[in-house]
């Protein structure tokens, strides 16, 4: 024969459920602030892949060229992986007239991005 529950023993009471669904729902919050900066994270981590690659690009071409690249500022659009970024190229002279300092810096749209700089000699 079973015996009849008392009031104590049928279950949550209503605070018990509340205080639950409490510490589930910051364990949720939690997860999901973590998993969108990790989502940012990779998204930045690839924009500043596709600008080091326009940027090294720019340089590159620079430097196998056959003459000095003349001293001023250019830009240049670069398209990485269906994405249009914008290379800003500026030669400035150094003390050493033999050589020439070329930065160039990757804006996405007018945020920059990334800025990589180089030094080319006369061959």
């Amino acid at each position: 024969m079973t015996r009849p529950m008392t009031p104590a023993q049928r279950g949550f009471t209503l605070i018990e459920v509340l205080v639950a669904l409490a510490i589930v729902a910051i364990a949720l919050l939690a997860g999901l602030q973590a998993t969108s900066a990790l989502t940012r994270n990779a998204l930045r981590q690839a924009e500043v892949l596709l600008a080091h690659l326009c940027a090294e690009n720019t340089l590159v071409a620079i430097r196998l060229g056959q003459q000095m690249p003349p001293v001023g500022d250019s830009t240049q659009t670069c398209e990485q992986a269906g994405r249009t970024l914008n290379v800003s190229l500026v030669v400035r002279p150094t003390p050493n007239p033999l050589f020439r300092r070329a930065d160039a810096q990757v804006l996405d749209g007018d945020l920059p991005v990334l800025r990589l700089t180089t030094i080319v000699g006369r061959r």
